[in-house]
């Protein structure tokens, strides 16, 4: 029989997970990047995961548009007033679209896909944020949709669940803490 008796204290951050509750412990939110570029194996390792992400009835109907522009990312850093200021530091971004005409689920998929690529970043040792922008915008009106469509030349029909920055990660994060996990919001059978 298999034991699960290694500590979670001797994976580091750099190590490749041998199991999938230590990723799920390990990926944190990351805001601070280095300056290192993101090797291209492991931008197509990312964007693998996105692809292989599971799909409301297999449609794989969502949109990925990646940049590593500084002066783009820069931009999109500023497509909503506030909370997507971080990504002024990332390496790379990738905007996850979808079409709420084609897909009703598109929210969901897309979302599927987001954490699929956060969680292949963290399996290569890399740091990654997620940046909510279905729903906000600027102060003056103006939708985040608006500000990124106009910066990465997305078509009309799609729009933006979110923005999530990769980079090397800067700043240490300590895994989740097992004593926090709500288990009380589990309920079996009925609520």
């Amino acid at each position: 029989m298999r034991t699960f008796a290694k500590q979670i204290d001797n994976i580091t951050q750099n190590t490749k997970m041998k199991d999938f509750k230590d990723l799920a412990q390990m990926r944190r939110s990351h805001r601070k990047f280095t300056d290192e570029e993101i090797a291209a194996e492991d931008v197509k390792l990312i964007l693998r995961a996105a692809l292989m992400s599971p799909t409301s009835k297999g449609q794989r109907a969502w949109q990925f548009v990646v940049t590593d522009d500084p002066a783009d990312i820069e931009k999109l850093a500023d497509a909503k007033d506030m909370g997507g200021q971080f990504l002024k530091g990332a390496k790379m971004v990738v905007a996850v679209l979808g079409d709420p005409l084609q897909n009703d689920c598109w929210v969901e998929d897309g979302s599927i896909a987001a954490i699929s690529m956060q969680y292949q970043a963290e399996d290569l040792g890399l740091g990654s944020c997620w940046a909510q922008m279905r729903g906000r915008g600027l102060a003056d009106g103006t939708s985040a949709d608006t500000v990124i469509r106009g910066i990465l030349d997305i078509p009309e029909n799609l729009s933006c669940l979110c923005l999530l920055g990769f980079g090397h990660k800067a700043d240490e994060r300590k895994p989740q803490n097992e004593d926090r996990l709500k288990w009380e919001n589990i309920h079996v059978g009925k609520f």
